[in-house]
């Protein structure tokens, strides 16, 4: 884990997918963080990569962290943390359905905002006017 930048009650980091999910059960079992705020990506087309973006907070020590995670564009896949916190399940199955990124270990990884069958991810900035370019 990197820190990128702190703040009053924030703290900025990048995360490696390989330890994220460890990080993640550090963060609940040992600092009380007790409420995911929200989880979302990032397309960086066309620079190739994509980015999982977790907002995490502790009440009791009043805190929020926020977690990047890099992925490859044609892999984004992160660890789920549903079955660290349940409130991250809409929050993940929002982010696969307009980004893509997978989320590994999900209790029920479907669409929950498009139809389902629909084979694009309208938030990624390769998908334009209904189409993909």
């Amino acid at each position: 884990m990197k820190i990128t930048s702190t703040a009053s009650n924030r703290v900025n980091a990048t995360v490696d997918r390989s330890v994220f999910y460890k990080v993640a059960v550090f963060l609940k079992d040992e600092m009380d963080f007790e409420h995911v705020t929200s989880v979302s990506g990032v397309d960086w087309y066309p620079e190739n990569r994509m980015q999982a973006v977790f907002h995490i907070t502790s009440y009791a020590n009043r805190v929020t962290v926020e977690i990047v995670v890099e992925l490859p564009r044609d892999a984004p896949e992160v660890d789920s943390i549903t079955p660290l916190w349940g409130g991250a399940n809409w929050n993940e199955r929002e982010t696969y359905d307009m980004f893509g990124i997978i989320f590994k270990g999900h209790p029920r990884l479907e669409r929950i905002l498009t139809a389902p069958g629909t084979d694009y991810f309208p938030y990624r900035k390769d998908f334009a006017g209904g189409r993909r370019v």
